[in-house]
């Protein structure tokens, strides 16, 4: 392959570049370049400019082209920063009893709730998980994801979360994607552990953390808080911990009740996640810290309760991430872009807001900065959709998909190819 090659042109261009971090932003600031190219040096983007021009240029020198019929417009590739894709079994039954009105004590009475998932998972080979993880990988990157983060949580043994962190690792090696990992051990207090809530969390801590960067599984470290889960007081010295040795932050934050915000921001986290039930308070909390606000309105579908304040957030100065939050209980859809665009709807957020929570703002809630915008030195990670007008993209609600996808500089999914 030649290391360098040229793609266009594309009707528009939309570049997600010279936005603010942090903060409301209308639609007027996008940086929209028509009728352009991008030429690809290995895996980044070496340059991007009118594509009549390049082409010219390219003509002289060995580039590759790959020159496009009919209108595009390019988008760069969507990052889901938040999911749990990785899990045995299925929650079907569990959907079906709540939307028929039955409570979550009565769903896990009756053997469903994080509890089975729990279950199935650990009965799951890891050439299971590993297969059922990269199937749901290619879902995503049909609609434009390039980077996923994926969560364990479903294992919560030191034996278990290390089975589940190990295929992540496996199948982030068999797909174009990259699976970003993230340690959720502290997603509840197994039913099989019989000390307390701080027994559990310490020896999660101390025997499971250095064997995680020992093996390089993830430098991530997540936690539930939640009455449900862990409460601020039982979570402060893991987090400690695992702050000392070296590990990124993230929190499942504010989903039924307030506390997980609070320490997010404690802790600098790298974002929390949720805020369902963030009021004015941990919105002004958030807003003048550096800290993600990340909205997942795929659980506020599949459980019927109210979307993240994302309006409040952005107008309060946060910087606001979208993710699908897949998982098999609360958030079965897995489709980024059409939780994105309903949240849109309901919450009223322009397309520039939307489309950066789900592409820098996303890439930030991560701490990566290599991606996310179309610009000179960032990965070559875009999305084409057969159009002349990128407002069309949200205005169709999540059923326009994109007809090719670029990952790394490569071809990684073409509508026209695939059956």
């Amino acid at each position: 392959m030649k290391a360098l090659k040229l793609i266009g042109p594309f009707k528009q261009l939309v570049t997600m570049a010279n936005l603010p971090l942090k903060g409301a932003l209308t639609d007027d600031q996008l940086t929209i370049i028509e009728d352009a190219g991008i030429l690809i040096e290995n895996e980044q983007i070496k340059e991007i400019g009118l594509f009549t021009v390049m082409l010219s240029e390219a003509k002289q020198t060995e580039i590759e082209v790959i020159a496009l019929q009919g209108n595009h417009v390019c988008l760069p590739g969507f990052i889901d920063s938040h999911t749990h894709i990785c899990f045995g079994g299925t929650r079907a039954k569990d959907y079906a009893m709540r939307n028929a009105g039955k409570t979550y004590l009565e769903i896990a009475k009756a053997g469903g709730g994080i509890w089975d998932t729990v279950t199935q998972t650990r009965k799951a080979a890891s050439e299971e998980l590993i297969k059922k993880t990269l199937k749901r990988t290619k879902q995503h990157l049909k609609n434009g994801v390039t980077t996923i983060e994926v969560k364990s949580g479903y294992g919560l043994s030191v034996e278990e979360e290390l089975k589940m962190l190990r295929a992540i690792k496996n199948a982030n090696s068999q797909t174009p994607l990259d699976l970003i990992p993230t340690c959720l051990a502290a997603h509840m207090k197994p039913k099989d552990f019989s000390g307390s809530n701080a027994e559990y969390l310490n020896e999660i801590s101390t025997t499971l953390f250095p064997i995680l960067k020992e093996e390089k599984l993830t430098n991530r470290m997540d936690a539930f808080i939640e009455e449900s889960a862990f409460s601020k007081e039982d979570i402060r010295p893991y987090f400690k911990k695992a702050k000392e040795i070296g590990f990124d932050i993230t929190v499942h934050a504010d989903q039924f009740s307030t506390d997980g915000s609070a320490i997010a921001v404690e802790f600098e986290a790298i974002s929390a996640d949720h805020l369902e039930a963030s009021t004015k308070n941990e919105i002004e909390l958030l807003a003048k810290s550096n800290v993600i606000a990340t909205a997942l309105p795929g659980a506020s579908l599949g459980l019927g309760c109210n979307f993240t304040p994302a309006r409040k957030l952005l107008d309060a100065g946060c910087a606001l991430a979208i993710a699908s939050d897949h998982n098999p209980g609360s958030a079965p859809m897995g489709d980024l872009l059409t939780q994105a665009a309903i949240l849109q709807t309901f919450e009223k957020l322009s397309n520039a807001e939307v489309l950066a929570g789900i592409t820098f703002r996303a890439a930030a809630a991560l701490n990566l900065n290599d991606r996310g915008q179309l610009k000179e030195g960032l990965l070559a990670d875009f999305a084409l959709f057969h159009t002349d007008n990128y407002n069309e993209i949200l205005y169709h609600q999540g059923a326009f998909k994109p007809c090719m996808v670029f990952k790394n500089g490569a071809l990684v999914y073409d509508k026209h190819q695939t059956n």
